[in-house]
């Protein structure tokens, strides 16, 4: 199949999305670079919770060699990941360490010196796809660590685990990459394209789906044409749906409904509507670890911006410092004013070069001052902007005003928590409103009042447990000792009638004769 450039211009077949933005893409910094694997670094550092859910649990101690693939971590719940080493080497450290992470706090990590010869443990066993089981396909994603690899970190096998619960008819491979620098996925559908459709049509039969649909925007001409060729994998025949150049395409709900024109409720799964989405990158471990056993030890990362000397797209080992990855292209220039993890709309500036890139990390950013929109904040001037950006139909200004009025709950009424962070608000505020760094304030804060909730709650619950025990305990020793007075009691009786019964026996001496 082909694609005109006309019809890469007018995608047809969708539906109406509603608010979003255009910002400048500044794709074309890394657009043309293809993918490159980067050099070992010097240490790996691997945090123990690079997933939504559970952090894993340490399976490695400070001295121990490891071997690459080696599980040295393993997920402790049903939402959790394991974690494998990058590589062989000795580990030097199992402790605390900056989270790659907002609040860049410190989590558990394992720390690995690698010895550079690299050397592969015994790698999963190869599975038939063609006669493999649905719960076979989910049990490799769990064992190979994959979460999604778009940014949420999801664990992957607990999305292929969903065709148990829903009836699911359709699997939307995420090819959006709608922020801003970022083009890892559009270079890995590019020169991968044929291992990223296998691995989609390998998620496709776990999830029991009958239809896979690309969804990729029309800046990616190359990548569409390139899984345009593979059309074909597993008895399923794939289509591609050319998405408008538009932010925040790539947010899953808001893919799938212009795809299908399906509305997720809001705090629901899309699963519920019958579909599962997956990123790209997902859909390319999901290949690897099928197809050659290979758990989830690496990922392609943009590293761009005006402020690093050589923007490239790299495929670095899981856990490699962010400091290592800048000076591999080249270095800052110096004029850098922030650094970021991720893309510019969704990411979070850097605390410190030493945090490692993750299974989620796709892109470290370096922004000069001219790249950013800075500002001093004015008043709101509730001109509206921000409603008409918003994607999710909120009214951002408003539930600003009640945040900074201390009406968390008044916020919540009006759809805080339906806020996906994308950002639009804030892009397009006129006044300079940082409003989503604000709703995320607010939602930090509920958290944290629910957990003080749930803390006060769970300690009447083990007062108002204790008190029952106790009074379970007193009522047993009351009930305890009336029936040994009950007992005792009854003994005297029969010891009296005993001793009645043994006075009126037959040659007895009446009572009061002397003998």
């Amino acid at each position: 199949m082909s694609f005109s450039l006309a019809h890469l211009m007018n995608p047809t077949g969708l539906f109406a999305l509603n608010g979003g933005i255009h910002p400048q893409g500044r794709k074309f910094l890394t657009a043309d670079a293809a993918i490159e694997a980067m050099p070992l670094p010097s240490l790996i550092r691997l945090p123990l919770r690079q997933h939504i859910g559970a952090q894993a649990e340490p399976l490695v101690k400070r001295g121990d060699e490891v071997l690459k693939g080696q599980m040295i971590a393993r997920a402790r719940g049903s939402v959790s990941a394991h974690v494998h080493a990058p590589t062989s080497g000795r580990v030097i450290a199992v402790g605390y360490f900056a989270a790659p992470h907002p609040s860049g706090l410190p989590v558990p990590t394992v720390t690995i010196r690698p010895d550079g010869k690299d050397r592969w443990g015994p790698r999963l066993p190869r599975i038939h796809i063609e006669d493999a089981s649905a719960d076979e396909i989910a049990t490799r994603a769990a064992e190979a660590g994959i979460v999604g690899m778009g940014g949420a970190g999801f664990p992957a096998a607990v999305k292929l685990h969903l065709g148990r619960k829903y009836d699911l008819d359709t699997l939307i491979i995420n090819g959006a990459e709608c922020e801003p620098y970022l083009t890892c996925d559009d270079r890995l559908m590019r020169e991968h394209a044929e291992e990223v459709v296998d691995g989609a049509a390998i998620m496709a039969k776990a999830l029991g789906v009958q239809r896979i649909i690309f969804g990729i925007e029309s800046n990616k001409p190359e990548a569409i044409a390139a899984i345009s060729r593979f059309r074909h994998a597993l008895g399923y025949t794939i289509s591609i749906k050319v998405l408008p150049t538009q932010y925040p395409m790539g947010s899953g709900n808001h893919l799938v409904k212009i795809i299908t024109g399906r509305e997720t409720p809001a705090r629901a799964l899309s699963a519920e509507l019958g579909i599962v989405v997956h990123n790209t990158a997902t859909a390319h471990a999901m290949h690897l670890a099928a197809r050659y056993g290979e758990p989830s030890l690496s990922r392609v990362v943009t590293v761009s911006g005006r402020g690093v000397k050589t923007p490239r797209n790299l495929r670095v080992l899981v856990g490699t410092p962010v400091t290592e990855i800048i000076d591999h292209c080249g270095g800052l220039t110096g004029t850098e004013e922030q650094l970021l993890l991720g893309g510019p709309m969704m990411g979070f500036p850097i605390r410190s070069l030493r945090i490692p890139a993750i299974k989620s990390t796709s892109g470290i950013l370096a922004l000069t001052k001219a790249e950013l929109r800075k500002s001093q904040a004015m008043p709101c001037i509730r001109c509206g902007s921000c409603v008409q950006a918003c994607p999710s139909g909120l009214t951002p200004f408003e539930m600003n005003a009640r945040i900074q009025a201390d009406n968390l709950e008044g916020a919540v009424e009006i759809g805080l928590m339906d806020c996906i962070a994308c950002g639009c608000c804030t892009f397009m505020c006129p006044s300079n409103i940082p409003l989503v760094q604000g709703f995320s304030y607010a939602k930090g804060r509920l958290a944290e009042k629910q957990s003080q909730e749930h803390q006060r709650e769970e300690t009447k619950r083990l007062a108002a447990a204790r008190t029952a025990r106790e009074e379970a305990i007193a009522a047993a020793k009351r009930e305890a000792m009336a029936k040994r007075k009950a007992q005792m009691a009854e003994k005297k009786r029969r010891e009296a009638e005993a001793k009645a019964a043994e006075g009126a026996a037959p040659g007895a001496a009446p009572e009061g004769a002397v003998k």
